[in-house]
């Protein structure tokens, strides 16, 4: 499959026409929107019920801390036993954790009952997401497209993040206060399973061979673990302007505006996305991602001093623009430093940990606001992704593939079916098979030598 693009410029035109692409992406669109329904349909469901933000945001943190926490374990199960096997089960108790926590909320149930339920309802949310990231890498592995099809989830990512929060919003607070997880839970019943019954695209299961020792997780990687902590500082940003823009227009009594101003955010992100995905870059992914990371860090500096709203947009727009660049490269570079065979749950590593950035980015700008002002809680970001690029500086050797050692077997010289080299390290040196060994060889060392 890679080696029918491989001659192609990168581009969306020459992604999407990819052969079966659409058999997952519209499934995979529709069963994502839940996603970015769950937390805030949790928070006007269960204010209403008890007239408090606090057990509200209690109940909705303790959901999301639950989801990053087993996500991985949901992608590891995928990568063995295959995406539908884990996807159905986890859908169905998802709607089910899903209902509990209406019926116990309209109950009035105490905090106790609704926080038991948040964590199971949390930990089944299907991850979509990292399995259409899986799909493209395992139709496109070696190609010059993978960058693009991870600026294409990045932009469908943010879409639905400013559509899901609205019609969740608009459905709590125009027909009932349940409508909203109502709709979550139907949306992921139907396209989760329609999702999962697309089984000619899911990537290739790997399943334990006997006598085989415990298998190999993405998180031994060292590079997923940097990607980790990066990803971290990126989750620090989300969380940090959600609360800190809130807490500002608050402050200067324009909580109208807290809207167009994270929207000019969310937006700059979507554009850089978009812009991502359509370049051919020349610049290898380690240096576009240290680069990419820099620029975010440097432009949450200036959020904590602003107090004018035009100049707080301008520069919500200019760290939206460096979001993305970052976060696409990141996920791109997961199919080189990650084998196939555990690519899934690399994927739901980093989403988690954007996730529980968020959650922990969002409850430290809430208390800094709270304590000494709105402006403060802009630091959270600074911090975190100032801490972030520390961390991707000092441990950028582990973001280089390393290269696999000479093939022995027929197995190892034509790679897998993703068009990844079979090898100990789990890179991409091999990535397009014997057949164009040599090709792979020099773009790798042009890879290497631009990172």
């Amino acid at each position: 499959m890679a080696s029918a693009v491989k001659d192609s410029r990168p581009g969306y035109g020459q992604l999407l026409r990819t052969p079966g692409a659409w058999t997952f992406l519209l499934p995979g669109f529709l069963a994502r929107q839940p996603f970015a329904m769950l937390t805030i349909g949790i928070v006007l469901l269960v204010q209403s019920t008890t007239g408090s933000y606090g057990t509200a945001g209690a109940v909705s943190a303790t959901t999301g801390v639950s989801m990053a926490l087993f996500a991985p374990q949901a992608g590891k199960l995928a990568d063995r036993f295959g995406q539908r096997a884990v996807l159905i089960p986890g859908v169905l108790t998802h709607v089910a954790g899903v209902a509990a926590l209406i019926t116990l909320a309209l109950a009035h149930a105490p905090l106790w009952a609704l926080l038991a339920v948040a964590v199971p309802t949390g930990a089944s949310t299907p991850q979509v997401g990292p399995m259409v990231r899986a799909r493209w890498a395992s139709r496109l592995g070696g190609s010059p497209l993978m960058p693009t099809a991870a600026a294409f989830e990045s932009v469908t990512d943010e879409f639905t993040f400013v559509v899901g929060p609205v019609l969740a919003t608009a459905l709590c607070t125009g027909v009932h206060p349940a409508a909203g997880l109502i709709a979550e839970a139907v949306l992921t019943l139907a396209g989760g399973l329609l999702f999962a019954s697309q089984k000619r695209s899911q990537p290739p299961v790997h399943p334990a061979a006997a006598g085989e020792g415990p298998r190999t997780s993405a998180l031994s990687v060292p590079g997923v673990r940097v990607l980790i902590m990066a990803f971290l500082g990126i989750g620090s940003v989300f969380g940090g302007m959600q609360v800190s823009l809130t807490a500002f227009t608050q402050h200067i009594g324009q909580p109208g505006i807290n809207g167009v101003l994270y929207g000019i955010f969310a937006g700059g992100n979507m554009l850089a996305g978009i812009a991502c995905g359509a370049l051919a870059w020349k610049v290898g992914p380690r240096r576009r991602l240290l680069v990419a990371y820099g620029l975010l860090a440097l432009a949450t500096t200036p959020l904590w001093a602003v107090t004018a709203v035009p100049l707080l947009g301008a520069v919500g727009l200019v760290v939206g623009l460096c979001i993305a660049p970052a976060l696409i490269t990141g996920y791109t570079l997961v199919e080189s430093l990650v084998p196939a065979a555990a690519r899934t749950e690399a994927f739901t590593w980093l989403t988690g940990a954007v996730a529980l950035g968020q959650a922990a980015a969002a409850t430290s700008a809430g208390q800094l606001a709270d304590r000494f002002g709105p402006s403060t809680g802009f630091l959270v970001p600074l911090a975190g992704t100032a801490l972030a690029c520390t961390v991707l500086l000092a441990l950028r050797a582990h973001l280089v593939p390393r290269t696999v050692p000479a093939v022995t077997d027929r197995r190892s010289a034509a790679g897998d079916e993703t068009g990844v080299g079979v090898g100990p390290a789990g890179t991409g040196a091999a990535e397009a098979g014997a057949a164009e060994g040599s090709k792979a060889a020099e773009g790798r060392d042009r890879e290497l030598t631009n990172a």
